[in-house]
């Protein structure tokens, strides 16, 4: 498809109502709905142009193309646009697990009906050696949301909100801290876990993913620790 036919399809978009515009991708031959993305505009343009589905991380607030991490990606083969032009219908040949738990479909809860209680339909795989641990636990942190505070440690302080989630992230830096003066290295690396799970449990409650940390870790690269505290006072 060349670049002008590819303005063409973007234009026929109703970007007006939302920057963003909702993708639903089912699998080309089984049918299966796999997961539901959001795209803007350049997004779109990738995909058109690769014929491999990118998307705009609402949580990751970038572009990114589906398995640019695991390597499971979606090749496009079908295209369709609501009646209304604001959702896009993309069927693709999906390669590996679409989900991060490693599932056939990122639809995997259910919600009881009468009672409220969500249900996970089939087992996770390990995914540690597609996705970086960090990732796979701050994606585990989030599915706890949905969990009952008496059964998960982590749902309880969800549960608690922000002054017991606080309160532990302040006292495993401080035991974490204390295991470098006392020059423990089996207890440094201990506590230092216990503070970047519970930092994640933060992000989580905020829902801040960790690539956006990285990101703003990068821009830091070429910078000096001057100028990059110089550079938040000019900010204030």
């Amino acid at each position: 498809m060349d670049q002008e036919s590819i303005k063409s399809i973007i234009k026929r978009l109703d970007w007006e109502k939302s920057p963003l515009i909702p993708a639903i991708v089912q699998e080309y031959k089984s049918k299966d709905i796999l997961m539901l993305g959001f795209m803007n505009p350049e997004a779109f343009e990738l995909t058109l142009q690769t014929g491999f589905v990118h998307y705009f991380s609402r949580t990751r607030e970038r572009i990114w193309k589906k398995g640019e991490k695991s390597g499971h990606t979606q090749r496009l083969i079908e295209v369709y646009i609501d009646c209304d032009c604001d959702t896009l219908l993309l069927k693709v040949q999906q390669e590996g697990n679409v989900c991060h738990t490693g599932r056939d479909s990122c639809f995997f809860q259910s919600i009881d009906i009468e009672s409220g209680v969500f249900q996970h339909l089939g087992q996770s795989i390990d995914m540690s050696s597609q996705y970086e641990i960090v990732d796979v636990l701050y994606h585990t942190l989030q599915e706890k949301k949905g969990e009952s505070p008496d059964k998960s440690y982590t749902a309880s302080l969800y549960a608690k909100g922000d002054n017991a989630i606080c309160k532990k992230i302040v006292e495993e830096a401080g035991e974490f801290a204390f295991a470098i003066k006392d020059n423990d290295k089996e207890q440094i690396i201990y506590e230092c876990a216990d503070l970047i799970y519970h930092t994640l449990v933060g992000l989580s409650h905020k829902n801040i993913s960790p690539d956006l940390i990285r990101q703003e870790l990068k821009r830091r690269t070429n910078m000096s620790g001057i100028e990059e505290k110089n550079s938040r006072k000019s900010n204030d």
